[in-house]
């Protein structure tokens, strides 16, 4: 197992650390000051201006589209490569990811698009979001079923002539709230007679669609993440997109789900490494410069064993991505499929960790807005749910375990 970066990767990882440095970080305050501006003018849905010229200056420092490892349309990264980039864009969570078109749910959907999208769909969909042109989200969570289990979806995508019409409920469609995002890929059933992993097919729907309703973004923890386009509750009454919008193979949507979330799941868990890294320096910043009973905070030896911890778990669940992502790289997906549901629990588990002992060196400050902290925890939290929640992985996991002892596999341990 090779965990050495290639050359190209090294360079763009030093690029990306002086982007970072000379352009992201300096702009974290304007940025967030546009982005309360908007929300008080009753547009808090709008992206801040500021984002649009820290794009053109990742574009010209080629620092773009580094997730997508199909070199048609990306960069052919390796995942292995792609990760420590990945980490370094958490850092700054709000602005680098998007900054550098790296971004959920819009890069799930770019790589649903370049493996299954037909050449008139890429044309239409896939090279826009390519350039940032437009902004895309992915529906297929449900208010009313639970979602953690996909074959629940009750979503109906029924065949009608050269049509397909579209009814259901969904929510958590992230970004769905912002005027740059055109089209929501769907996922419903589509042939409901059909074996329960084939019942479900995935379709383009552009969002001004008649019978298209966004009703409300859902907030979390009170915070409406309305730069990036909240996450939109929304209805489909009736709606007719062409027959043409399907999304590779009519009953396909199931399998197309997994190999749309292995990827996202992996480059989630790098994110929230560059979180965790980013709590754990201002932590330590914090215990520095603070003072209590005589002395730094650094020297009270309660400190000084949250920052020993929060390395251990920061290290330890880096490794566990670097794994997942090597044995994408070497054997594809499937052959990664524990090592990568082992990642969505343990990745934001320490993250979280992290986080916590972050707010509590910063005391009150800490759940203010004074700090990133109380916003980089409250979106943290959502990931213990997001693309499946801890316990369906767990359960994944324990499987794999079961049935290694059951076949004799590998024999004891």
């Amino acid at each position: 197992m090779d965990f050495q970066h290639s050359a190209r990767s090294t360079e763009l990882q030093a690029t990306l650390r002086t982007f970072l440095d000379d352009v992201v970080y300096p702009a974290e305050p304007e940025f967030h000051q546009q982005e309360q501006a908007n929300r008080s003018q009753g547009r808090p849905f709008t992206t801040p201006a500021v984002l649009e010229s820290i794009k053109a200056e990742a574009r010209a420092r080629g620092l773009w589209n580094l997730f997508l490892p199909d070199d048609r349309f990306g960069t052919g990264l390796s995942v292995s490569d792609y990760a420590p980039l990945a980490e370094l864009s958490g850092r700054s969570i709000s602005i680098a990811p998007e900054a550098m078109n790296c971004s959920a749910p819009d890069t799930g959907n770019m790589e649903l698009l370049a493996m299954f999208g037909s050449a008139d769909q890429q044309q239409r969909w896939l090279r826009p979001l390519l350039d940032a042109e437009i902004r895309s989200c992915f529906s297929m969570t449900e208010p009313a079923v639970a979602s953690s289990d996909a074959t629940n979806i009750a979503t109906t995508i029924t065949a009608d002539g050269d049509s397909y019409v579209v009814n259901g409920r969904k929510w958590w469609s992230t970004g769905a709230m912002r005027d740059e995002c055109a089209v929501a890929i769907v996922m419903g059933v589509s042939d409901p007679d059909a074996d329960r992993h084939a019942r479900h097919s995935m379709i383009l729907v552009p969002l001004d669609s008649a019978g298209v309703t966004v009703h409300r973004s859902t907030t979390v923890f009170g915070y409406d993440d309305g730069a990036h386009g909240g996450h939109g509750d929304i209805s489909f009454e009736e709606v007719r997109v062409p027959a043409a919008n399907l999304l590779g193979p009519q009953g396909g949507g199931f399998a197309m789900a997994q190999a749309r979330l292995g990827p996202g799941r992996i480059h989630h868990c790098m994110r929230v490494l560059g979180v965790a890294e980013r709590a754990l320096d201002l932590m330590i910043r914090r215990s520095l410069d603070r003072t209590v009973f005589g002395g730094a905070l650094a020297s009270q030896g309660v400190v000084r064993d949250w920052i020993a911890e929060s390395r251990l778990a920061i290290e330890q669940a880096r490794l566990l991505v670097l794994k997942a992502a090597w044995l994408i790289d070497t054997g594809g997906v499937k052959r990664a499929a524990s090592e990568i549901a082992a990642i969505k629990v343990a990745a934001p588990r320490a993250a979280s960790y992290v986080l916590d002992r972050a707010i509590q060196t910063f005391g009150g400050a800490g759940v203010s807005q004074d700090t990133p902290l109380a916003e980089m925890w409250a979106g943290l939290r959502t990931l213990h749910l997001a693309d499946g929640p801890d316990e369906v992985h767990l359960r994944s996991v324990a499987r794999v375990e079961i049935d290694r002892v059951r076949g004799g596999r590998d024999g004891a341990r």
